[in-house]
């Protein structure tokens, strides 16, 4: 099984945002791999990671970074495969990250998500995917209806909460 998915950290305080992504990219049987790597302490293994990704099969990439938020637009910049940026709240409430992440020069796209957002990250990575798989595009469908029932399930539970001024 060949990675089609990368999920690359700064470092392993980052894994209980980023496991988020891994567990939903399981859920759609999308393979991936999930990598430790720093744009400012390991710039070699960056860019050699960067230049061979879509050598070796991979379609989107996972870039998770805090503060200076380097890592996604360092890696957009040596790579032609999709980069899915997610700012990490490490100092700044995330904000510092956020920005860092968006404001890329023309030329340089990353795709971000909201602080903290690896959840969607994965998401959009599977709706990438899902353009030319329709595997997983029928995967990503059932999840999309799964959280249509989940809405109308509320909605309909909200029914039953009884408030003495409540018209519904």
């Amino acid at each position: 099984m060949n990675p089609q998915v990368s999920i690359i950290m700064g470092s392993m305080s980052d894994l209980p945002i980023l496991q988020k992504a891994a567990q939903f990219l399981d859920t759609m049987k999308v393979p991936f791999e999930m990598n430790a790597l720093s744009a400012h302490r390991t710039p070699a293994e960056v860019e050699h990671f960067a230049r061979t990704a879509r050598d070796r099969g991979i379609k989107v990439i996972i870039a998770a970074a805090g503060m200076a938020a380097a890592l996604p637009g360092v890696i957009a910049a040596m790579t032609p495969l999709p980069v899915i940026g997610v700012p990490l709240s490490a100092t700044l409430e995330g904000r510092d990250a956020l920005m860092s992440i968006v404001q890329m020069p023309p030329g340089i796209a990353v795709a971000t998500v909201g602080i903290d957002g690896a959840m969607n990250a994965a998401v959009l990575a599977v709706q990438i995917l899902a353009v030319s798989d329709a595997e997983v595009a029928a995967r990503l469908d059932e999840y999309r209806s799964r959280l249509q029932d989940k809405i109308v399930k509320a909605n309909a539970d909200l029914k039953e909460v009884k408030y003495e001024f409540k018209t519904n």
